[in-house]
């Protein structure tokens, strides 16, 4: 990734987590001012202090910033799904985002770009069927969070910020995610297809992702969605054999559905569902991929 032409004062939420640690890592290599908002009262002069539940953010902290990634929402497979949970998920993503966008609205001079992670789960199923950005919104529990999510940031985009909306596949990396957990099942032997294997798998690794989203910050041309995944998608069975070839493991338990579906609940009908999404506006915009190949994506994780 090349550094920005300018120091720019950058917002972050979410910065605790995979991607958001990582993107507040690339930035202040680059020099950039990266300030992290925080659900308690700040501690420090890089910290915002925010609450989303409560639609609150510290609008004072937040004059002067020139973008403002928003990353922050409940882990969508931290836990198994009830209703509970499912709740957990919209909130923590519609009211976050409703939070960001009535905050940046009201300064009196708004940053000019708001990068606003959603994910691949707004085409919901799509079978063995390549959709990109042209595609409509699928049906389901995560489509309708999705749909949700992005309409939430419409007061940016009202104050004319400019809004795209990073649409994030499944991220490749050792250190968590969904992602996070499989490599220690694959390390041990035990890793192997989930279901019958053929779904869709839209991924992309830790690296690309991070350098996507500073892409989407530094393009002014870009606003909406936005695929950030790989070029091409690949089945789970094709998953499980990469993680076997680069692991040099064996491959030989295969999940079935019943068990997924006892261990993760309602989540489960998505994890055996099927994603094959590309990134359309990704590279029709310039945007080059270190790592483009399933292969090449679990090389890069296993090695950090």
């Amino acid at each position: 990734m090349q550094p920005s032409a300018h120091r720019k004062r950058v917002a972050v939420t979410g910065a605790s987590g995979l991607i958001g640690a990582a993107l507040v890592r690339s930035l202040r290599a680059d020099g950039h001012d990266v300030l992290r908002l925080v659900r308690r009262p700040a501690r420090t002069a890089d910290e915002v202090e925010w609450d989303p539940k409560r639609l609150y953010v510290d609008s004072a902290g937040l004059v002067g910033v020139d973008a403002v990634v928003h990353l922050a929402g409940a882990g969508v497979g931290e836990r198994r799904w009830n209703e509970a949970y499912k709740k957990e998920i919209r909130d923590s993503r519609v009211l976050g985002t409703a939070a960001i966008a009535q905050a940046l609205a009201g300064l009196a001079e708004p940053p000019e770009t708001l990068v606003c992670g959603t994910a691949l789960g707004w085409y919901g199923d799509t079978g063995s069927r390549a959709v990109d950005e042209s595609a409509p919104a699928g049906t389901g529990f995560l489509p309708s969070v999705c749909v949700e999510w992005e309409a939430a940031a419409a007061p940016a985009e009202e104050a004319g910020i400019r809004v795209t909306y990073a649409r994030t596949g499944l991220v490749v990396a050792r250190q968590g995610g969904a992602w996070g957990r499989l490599f220690p099942l694959f390390r041990a032997g035990l890793g192997g297809r989930m279901g019958d294997g053929g779904q869709y798998w839209s991924f992309i690794s830790l690296h690309d992702e991070v350098a996507a989203l500073r892409h989407l910050m530094d393009t002014p041309e870009l606003s909406g969605p936005v695929n950030l995944t790989a070029p091409e998608p690949v089945t789970n069975r094709e998953v499980t054999a990469a993680m076997g070839r680069v692991l040099r493991r064996p491959t030989p338990f295969p999940v079935p559905a019943a068990a997924l579906k006892l261990v993760l609940g309602d989540f489960a009908a998505d994890v055996l569902g099927s994603q094959r999404v590309v990134p359309g506006r990704l590279l029709s915009s310039g945007f080059t991929f270190a790592f483009p190949t399933i292969d090449d994506s679990i090389r890069a994780a296993a090695a950090r």
